[in-house]
């Protein structure tokens, strides 16, 4: 049953936008899925606003005594007293805008709670405060999954609590994947399991309906999350140094025991795809792929993969595949959230493939 916060939640975009209109005078606390992508708020934010200072705290590691310690000083008449000075992770000593998240709040201890409420309500702490451009914001699992996320009345009450909605796959893969070079099978896998890698737990009554995922009535010691699917990323980069079993068991640690099984079956396929140096050296003769599977891995993987030297070879060699990859190609190139669009796009063969097959995105116009 879907309550009225997991209804309207919002995207990773819309929790950026909103942290970013008031977070010099409100706290948003952004509540989500473990490894939804909470994290990266941060790293937007700092690119949005590259003249802010990005400071991290992990509310977890801290006890009340990392808040800030004691510094005896002495009046002109030798009287002395105390200053507190703050944990540099909060960043007061750096004197100018930055852009402070304090990360895992629910779990922190009650004393650091009490203890970070007066920088999340008045961007104070001790006898120092934040520059007044500075924007804070907070981070949090859902307490429904059980992993000790807990904010009591009076904290909830000096801030704003929003929902974070998990990305869908097309989301993930647009936003994030291909920008940071996740594997081509990985991308490929989620593509042919649909919704179900990226599904909540709280639309899944019984656990075994979906054995990919986390769910609180289940023990599983892995399982799918865009985070962990991140980290199978890169056992799949060093698959050529390992052992069928050691990446599977591999795998199977990141993943899951499901997700990790399945996601090997995907190997031999990609196995099949020529190699970005093949189509470099001899984008006319390199192999083409004959199912539709191989083809938009292949795609995906040029799209992730892509580099200046690559660009032309490419483009020659995708003309080689049928229509649907080629369009495929193009239409993840014109996306504004693919990095290394001006790269492929002000490329000679792109603008006269382009002209050529206009006709193919005639409904755009």
């Amino acid at each position: 049953m879907q309550t009225a916060e997991s209804l309207f939640a919002l995207t990773l975009n819309e929790c950026v936008d909103a942290i970013r209109a008031t977070g010099t005078q409100l706290t948003t606390l952004v509540q989500g899925h473990m490894g939804c992508g909470k994290s990266s708020i941060l790293k937007i934010l700092k690119q949005e606003l590259p003249n802010h200072i990005p400071c991290y705290f992990d509310c977890t590691t801290k006890d009340m005594g990392d808040l800030m310690l004691p510094k005896i000083l002495s009046s002109d008449d030798d009287t002395p007293y105390v200053r507190f000075a703050p944990n540099e992770e909060m960043g007061f000593h750096h004197g100018k805008p930055i852009i402070l998240m304090i990360d895992e709040f629910g779990k922190a201890n009650q004393s650091v709670k009490n203890g970070m409420m007066r920088i999340m309500l008045e961007r104070k702490l001790g006898t120092m405060e934040l520059h007044p451009e500075s924007i804070v914001f907070a981070t949090t699992n859902l307490g429904t999954e059980g992993v000790g996320d807990l904010l009591q009345p009076h904290h909830r009450n000096r801030i704003t609590v929003v929902r974070i909605k998990k990305p869908t796959v097309d989301e993930w893969i647009e936003n994030f994947a291909y920008n940071a070079g996740i594997h081509t099978a990985i991308l490929a896998w989620l593509k042919e399991n649909g919704g179900a890698l990226f599904q909540s737990f709280e639309d899944v009554a019984n656990p075994d309906d979906n054995p990919y995922i986390y769910h609180p009535k289940s023990q599983r010691p892995a399982f799918v999350t865009p985070r962990s699917l991140e980290l199978a990323s890169h056992w799949l980069h060093a698959k050529d140094k390992l052992t069928p079993t050691t990446l599977k068991q591999a795998l199977m640690g990141t993943i899951g025991a499901r997700g990790g099984a399945d996601l090997e079956a995907f190997i031999s396929l990609y196995d099949q795809l020529p190699k970005q140096k093949e189509i470099i050296e001899d984008a006319g003769n390199a192999k083409v792929p004959e199912s539709a599977s191989a083809k938009v891995m292949l795609v995906d993987r040029a799209l992730t993969h892509m580099t200046q030297e690559f660009v032309t070879p490419w483009l020659t060699y995708m003309q080689r595949l049928d229509k649907e990859a080629q369009a495929l190609f193009v239409m993840q190139v014109r996306k504004p959230t693919y990095a290394k669009q001006a790269m492929v796009m002000t490329n000679k063969v792109f603008t006269q493939w382009c002209m050529a097959n206009n006709y193919l995105f005639t409904a755009d116009v």
